[in-house]
């Protein structure tokens, strides 16, 4: 008798009773990925809006960001193993049919006599023992443990990227103000150099009045190269959204280097951060998991050592009822590889030394992030230093000399080197607090990164 399916109704049972026919959810280890996902190649071009927020560039990074996007694809991989660590091995089945050539059918009314031979048989390919001493459900530990590990690896990969989109939108809003800055001070020396030509040769020889002129050049030269900065800071911008032609041309928000200390960064202290660092940290969870993972591999390879125990069992036939050659019958099979010469223990070594290995990362990452984040804080705290200060007296001053020194040039009671001084003196000085706003930026944004956490706000 068969199955509709075409088996025979003993193979059924026999895979009924092994309980390799027991139905391995999908969902065991990760979930299949959707059939719109999993043919999601290359996403469309990333188009960047004519004034470019840093929230906007963040989610445009999460959305369309190629590295995130490769490391998508690695999440699925390891879902995909996964599945295949869950797997059970399927049954094996053999059928012959032949003609026996030595076997002679007597008589006409021979019952039974055939000269076919035929047999069958189904093997579980070792998939019971497997399942009994827990070789699968090691397979499936280390699996899931990766797949943890690849996911976490993914939120560091995001974690990295977003620092480095709110860096390079730091350096586009720099490039910006000292675009403008430069442009102000190129204007500046062009109504300098006009007043001091009004002054030559009554109050100024040849010699100053090259100087000024030499003053007015350098400006210009600024401006061209403050313009190529502020185009090279936004093509890097678009290359860490992914926008894989011509970058546009894009404003970004200046209020981002208005100096403001975030609320949550008011009273803050290295000690807190580095704790609420290792609990956030995705780099050090991937780590935790692949020390799951190396240990679940050496309990695997120490199973390993146990042989692989295939059961099956065959039926034979050659010729049916009293005067068959050899009748109908079934036997059990028990069939295994005796470990007498090799005991895994190569794989055994090296699994243990996998363990060490992880431990020890795990506990170099740990030192290094209280490096990551007191390298951060000390930064942001210097950098906070330089900003307020700034703030509080310099650069006042600095445009107040400037100011006064160039009305008092203009009204022809003061020398021209006292002014040009002046001028350099302030133009550094506005240079350096543009700088300074941007390293206080950067240094928030580097503790975001070495705390995993959102600190701006």
């Amino acid at each position: 008798m068969r199955h509709p399916s075409g088996i025979p109704i003993a193979l059924m049972l026999v895979l009924a009773g092994s309980g390799v026919s027991r139905a391995v959810r999908a969902d065991e280890t990760a979930s299949p990925a959707p059939a719109s996902e999993s043919a999601r190649t290359v996403p469309p071009d990333v188009v960047i809006p004519g004034v470019l927020s840093l929230d906007e560039a963040l989610r445009l990074l999460r959305e369309r960001g190629l590295d995130l996007l490769v490391a998508d694809a690695a999440v699925r991989t390891a879902q995909g193993t996964a599945q295949t660590a869950a797997g059970i091995a399927n049954p094996s089945v053999s059928v012959s049919d032949g003609p026996t050539f030595n076997y002679i059918i007597t008589g006409p009314g021979c019952s039974g006599c055939s000269r076919q031979n035929i047999s069958f048989g189904v093997g579980d390919n070792a998939a019971t023992f497997d399942e009994l001493v827990g070789k699968r459900g090691l397979r499936i530990e280390v699996a899931r443990a990766v797949l943890a590990a690849t996911r976490l690896g993914r939120a560091d990969a995001l974690r990295n990227l977003e620092f480095g989109v709110k860096q390079q939108y730091v350096q586009v809003a720099l490039a910006a103000d000292t675009l403008d800055l430069t442009r102000e001070i190129a204007h500046s020396l062009e109504q300098t150099l006009a007043v001091t030509r009004q002054q030559y040769p009554r109050m100024i020889d040849e010699g100053g009045l090259a100087r000024v002129e030499i003053q007015k050049l350098e400006g210009d030269q600024a401006v061209s190269s403050a313009i190529q900065a502020l185009r090279q800071a936004k093509v890097g911008l678009a290359f860490l959204l992914g926008v894989r032609r011509i970058a546009p041309d894009f404003d970004v928000e200046r209020s981002t280097l208005a100096f403001r200390v975030p609320a949550a960064l008011e009273s803050a202290a290295p000690l807190p951060l580095i704790r609420r660092a290792i609990e956030l940290r995705p780099d050090v969870a991937a780590l935790g998991y692949q020390r799951l993972r190396a240990d679940a591999s050496l309990q695997l390879a120490q199973r390993q050592q146990m042989p692989d125990v295939n059961l099956s069992l065959n039926y034979n036939s050659l010729g049916l009822g009293e005067g068959g050659a050899s009748p109908p019958y079934f036997a059990g099979q028990v069939q295994a590889n005796i470990p007498v010469f090799y005991q895994m223990q190569g794989e055994i070594r090296r699994a243990r030394a996998d363990l060490t290995t992880q431990s020890l990362q795990h506990a170099k990452k740990l030192a290094q992030v209280a490096s990551d984040v007191e390298t951060a804080f000390a930064a942001y705290k210097a950098n906070r230093e330089l900003v307020e200060r700034m703030n509080a007296r310099l650069l006042g001053r600095a445009t107040m000399a400037r100011d006064v020194v160039e009305k008092q040039y203009r009204g022809g009671t003061l020398k021209l080197s006292d002014f040009l001084d002046s001028q350099r003196t302030y133009i550094a000085t506005r240079l350096e607090y543009l700088q300074d706003l941007a390293g206080y930026w950067t240094a928030v944004y580097q503790l975001e990164q070495a705390v995993s956490t959102e600190l701006r706000r």
